[in-house]
């Protein structure tokens, strides 16, 4: 996996969560997440964080489950 995979696979879906894409080149998701921030820095990615369906905020839901990019 290298950035400019990364960066294909957003082009080619539009937007996925940090877990999809970790899942998706079998990596781990604080590895992804480095390698998104040098897309962020070039203002070629956005980070958003998926709001709680719930309306809680008791944090249970998986971090890489709630960013997407």
């Amino acid at each position: 996996m290298i950035l400019s995979d990364i960066r294909r696979y957003l082009e080619q879906r539009g937007q996925a969560t940090l877990a999809d894409i970790a899942l998706h080149f079998d990596a781990d998701p604080s590895a992804v997440r480095g390698m998104l921030d040098v897309w962020i820095r070039k203002d070629k990615v956005y980070k958003k964080m998926a709001t709680a369906s719930c309306g809680g905020s008791c944090s249970q839901c998986d971090p890489a489950a709630t960013e997407i990019y």
